[in-house]
């Protein structure tokens, strides 16, 4: 489904990124296709690596897989409670605090992917279901101004921006060393 980009007044200055790096303008095939990349992503990393931080501080490969879910449950709970035509300001985002809490580091990253999976596909019905005046529809996250439009870019620009980064600073463009036999 083609739709125009979101303007800037649609969403904060914050998010100018995410949606810069979504130059499609059919976002909900950008979003279908994501699931299937961040999958084959992760199968890149050998299960020992999957704690790996690239420095002090920075989250581990399942920290950053979780968090994508994490941030998956939160711009898309927005944008369903947006296009059923809330005005209520819903609350900020503090993704620290919420891998401080998450425990992924417990979990596999092959789990954390499905979770990512099964918000998406959850997400992508709802987005896939409302009517065209709905995309326009502007509510408040964080006390400012986001449109439904502008979060469903978001959910696709903060995937590549994550994606990019576990490629570029977790060195995940080379294939999984072989196992020996």
């Amino acid at each position: 489904m083609s739709m125009r980009r979101p303007r800037d007044d649609e969403y904060a200055e914050f998010y100018c990124g995410y949606v810069g790096l979504v130059p499609e303008a059919d976002v909900l095939t950008v979003l279908a296709g994501q699931t299937q990349m961040l999958r084959d992503l992760v199968a890149r990393v050998p299960a020992g690596r999957e704690t790996f931080r690239y420095g002090p501080g920075k989250w581990s490969i399942r920290e950053v897989i979780g968090h994508i879910g994490d941030a998956e449950r939160v711009f898309g709970y927005r944008a369903f409670c947006i296009s059923r035509g809330e005005q209520a300001s819903l609350p900020a985002f503090d993704e620290n605090a919420y891998i401080k809490e998450s425990g992924y580091d417990r979990r596999p990253a092959s789990e954390l992917v499905e979770l990512f999976a099964s918000l998406r596909a959850a997400n992508l019905a709802e987005l896939r279901a409302i009517g065209p005046d709905v995309w326009d529809r502007i509510g408040k996250a964080n006390r400012t101004p986001v449109s439904v439009r502008a979060l469903a870019f978001i959910l696709a620009g903060h995937v590549r921006h994550h994606c990019d980064i576990l490629r570029n600073r977790y060195e995940l463009t080379r294939a999984p060393a072989a196992t020996p036999s």
